[in-house]
């Protein structure tokens, strides 16, 4: 191998120099032209020139996956962003943009899935590689839907808007899971990667393991290094940062890491902003981790330095799957909500991460309305059923036990009174709702093993995730429906006048298809007992 010399080692310097400052020059006149564009005054409908994938592409290191359910990660892509499937008759629509480079167009969603639930099949790669992201496969661990897999995610569980255009997020209870084991382009053994997720920072939990990027080819646990995915949540088993959490952190397999050391690392941060930019990034013994609000600010940098100080780690053993929602042996105990994201080929600079944070905040992410009737927490409500058989009767407890009741004018005191509920911020998430018994201080509308029921409050995690239910819009076009925050496939439905958490078709009785969409929609009423 012939020698290099001095002279052709400082060439290679100057040019390595030159091509940093031509990315640096091409991404701020990226971001120049974002800003004027968001400042134009433009038709909402219409994006940017530059999207994320543009941007990235700028700087050297161009998007080999890119997921989003609410808008067009290029300014030229005008292709499906998703995949919905209906439960009524199991058909699929593919759901795009309103023009390219644009938003979702959720009201195509929105009619389709009209008088029924629907579930997100498939979330579309906008790079052309095809790394598109489908049901989880059971691996390490199972699924709890049929052959092991993982659940979809409930279409309409995430609403938000950008610049006013409605859109739905990937909202990720446990059980829920997506994973690609056959990519194209995506990072292998100790090759350099970027990755950013825009996530609900107010939607997580302490299970394992709610991550977006690189992960194993064969759902299993292959060992340290084998991952290199953004963490979001509260876990504390395997790393943990500052505070009480959640942390932005970086699952390498067999660890959660915050920084340099495994364990606690007090520089990263709790962050809990309701829409959360969290960055991955890693290249040969050099890995970083940065995050912001995704609404407005500039990036900050909470770690920047070697591989974790632990065996197995460097170099990386980066295996080139992709995953969202799971860990990478295919763990599926946590919760979050994905808006969009993308992973690199190459390590991104600041600089062009910088301008992605810019187009972030400029896109114009805001929480989003579910629709129906408006439960303001403090208000008393009663809750009214709307199937032909029982529109005289209201949801009601009795004891402990749950059911519909009728209730009149000339009913009892007491009957009234347990037909009224004190809507308070959901206990688990208070975009959500948690429903206070009226004549009961302290107790709450819960489910347990799907039946419902009233029980105090013990304080508890499980407790103030069974307590909680997600607003949407009746499904029949009545009232609201009450999503269940934790198993969110499940409604609060009457059926034979009992209360049950119910999905539209399944094994029990209670979830039967006939009158599904009846059974779960209420009418907000005036309260029996104010």
């Amino acid at each position: 191998m012939p020698q290099t010399t001095h002279e052709s080692r400082t060439e290679v310097t100057n040019l390595r120099a030159a091509f940093r400052r031509r990315a640096a020059v091409l991404t701020a006149a990226c971001a120049a032209v974002l800003v004027a564009g968001s400042l134009s005054g433009a038709a909402t409908s219409q994006a940017a020139t530059s999207q994320p994938c543009d941007l990235y592409a700028a700087g050297g290191t161009p998007c080999v996956a890119a997921h989003s359910t609410t808008r067009a990660l290029y300014g030229t892509y005008n292709g499906a962003l998703y995949q919905v499937r209906r439960a009524s008759d199991n058909a699929t629509r593919d759901i795009g943009v309103l023009s390219a480079g644009g938003y979702a167009n959720a009201a195509a969603q929105d009619s389709f899935c009209a008088g029924t639930s629907c579930v997100i099949t498939i979330v579309y790669d906008q790079t052309g590689r095809n790394n598109r992201l489908t049901q989880a496969p059971p691996g390490g661990f199972n699924g709890p839907a049929a052959g092991g897999y993982d659940k979809l995610a409930n279409a309409t569980m995430a609403p938000v808007t950008l610049k006013g255009n409605r859109a739905y997020g990937v909202f990720v209870s446990p059980g829920t899971g997506y994973r690609n084991n056959a990519t194209n382009g995506i990072a292998t053994g100790d090759q350099p990667e970027g990755m950013y997720a825009i996530l609900d920072g107010t939607h997580y939990n302490d299970g394992c393991c709610f991550d977006y990027g690189n992960a194993e080819t064969n759902s299993r646990d292959n060992g340290n290094g084998t991952m290199e995915a953004i963490y979001f949540g509260n876990s504390r088993g395997w790393g943990s940062g500052s505070g009480n959490g959640p942390w932005v952190m970086a699952d390498l397999e067999n660890g959660l890491f915050s920084g340099a050391n495994p364990g606690n690392n007090a520089n990263d941060p709790t962050v809990n902003h309701r829409f959360l930019t969290s960055i991955v990034k890693g290249e040969p013994n050099h890995w970083a981790i940065r995050a912001a609000d995704a609404t407005s600010g500039a990036l900050s940098t909470y770690y920047n330095g070697a591989r974790p100080n632990a065996a197995g780690y460097n170099p990386m053993k980066k295996e080139g799957a992709i995953i969202l929602g799971i860990g990478g042996d295919n763990s599926n105990s946590s919760a979050g909500t994905f808006y969009e994201g993308v992973m690199t080929s190459g390590y991104p600079s600041d600089a062009t991460e910088n301008a992605v944070q810019a187009n972030i905040v400029a896109a114009g992410y805001a929480q989003g309305s579910g629709g129906g009737t408006a439960l303001n927490p403090g208000s008393t409500v009663s809750l009214r059923a709307t199937t032909a058989c029982c529109a005289g009767r209201y949801l009601s407890h009795s004891g402990a036990g749950v059911a519909t009741t009728a209730v009149t004018s000339a009913s009892p005191a007491a009957d009234k009174a347990n037909a009224s509920w004190i809507v308070r911020p959901g206990l688990a998430n208070s975009a959500c709702r948690s429903f206070e018994s009226k004549n009961t201080p302290g107790s709450y509308l819960r489910h347990q093993n799907f039946q419902l029921y009233l029980h105090p409050n013990d304080g508890g995690v499980l407790f103030a995730n069974d307590a909680t239910f997600c607003s949407q819009a009746g499904v029949n076009g009545q009232g609201n429906s009450l999503v269940s925050y934790n198993f969110a496939d499940r409604y609060i439905r009457h059926y034979n006048d009992t209360g049950y958490v119910a999905s539209d078709g399944g094994s029990n009785a209670f979830d039967a298809t006939a009158f599904w969409p009846d059974d779960v929609s209420w009418v907000v009423a005036a309260p029996w007992t104010p």
